[in-house]
């Protein structure tokens, strides 16, 4: 996908920018009515700009195509995170969206969730320049870069926290999951900082393939397992 003001229609980019603010508002994403309002559209142009955008990946739509399911780093329901600023919350669609949230709103958070092994409750703070405050949680990524949109929603999902390194290991020899790979806190902070920075722009664009590429490699990930998918 080329990274111009050609990646979508007007409609659909005038879409999208409604739909992101509303999360960063008010934690929710917009129904189709009120983006009929909030763009000016008509219901199956709504549609129509929610399916191009959908196609784009920038962002995911419900399995009946009609409701926002996810607008990364925004998830419109549970799905193990909970982020939070004052009296505001979000549902962080993992660890790494989690942050992503951080970085799109440029504010320090705090960040709760479950160690998938014990079940012990994980709270850590991070800011747009400020390190997550949790020394020995670790996270698993589940399957390859290059698998990541064959099913984003089941990716995301199992992108989760640790207490340790070996509560993950425990966790994975009662499970038989494959391992994944592992990653710092602190490494997935860093690569969401510029990859989730700018969601709020209205004049966001997709980065090309090798813009993500090159994120990835910054952050040190690196390797077969890191190599994303055309």
């Amino acid at each position: 996908m080329s990274p111009d003001a050609g990646w979508a229609s007007p409609e659909a980019r005038r879409v999208r920018g409604e739909v992101f603010a509303t999360f960063a508002r008010e934690g929710r994403p917009p129904s189709v009515a009120e983006l009929e309002v909030m763009a000016e559209l008509d219901r199956d142009r709504v549609l129509a700009a929610l399916a191009e955008l959908d196609d784009a990946h920038a962002l995911v739509l419900t399995s009946a195509g009609d409701g926002i399911r996810m607008a990364h780093p925004f998830s419109a329901w549970p799905m193990g995170f909970v982020v939070r600023g004052g009296d505001r919350l979000w549902w962080g669609g993992c660890a790494w969206d989690s942050f992503g949230i951080v970085a799109a709103l440029g504010e320090r958070l705090s960040i709760l969730t479950i160690c998938p092994h014990c079940g012990r409750e994980l709270s850590y703070g991070a800011g747009p320049q400020d390190p997550p405050d949790a020394d020995r949680v670790v996270v698993r990524v589940p399957r390859p870069a290059a698998e990541w949109w064959d099913d984003v929603v089941a990716t995301c999902t199992a992108i989760r926290s640790f207490c340790s390194t070996a509560h993950l290991e425990c966790w994975l020899a009662d499970t038989g999951e494959p391992p994944g790979a592992r990653v710092e806190l602190e490494r997935l902070w860093q690569l969401a900082l510029p990859w989730y920075g700018d969601r709020l722009d209205p004049d966001w664009r997709p980065r090309s393939l090798e813009q993500r590429q090159e994120m990835l490699e910054r952050a040190g990930l690196r390797g077969p397992f890191w190599q994303l998918g055309g």
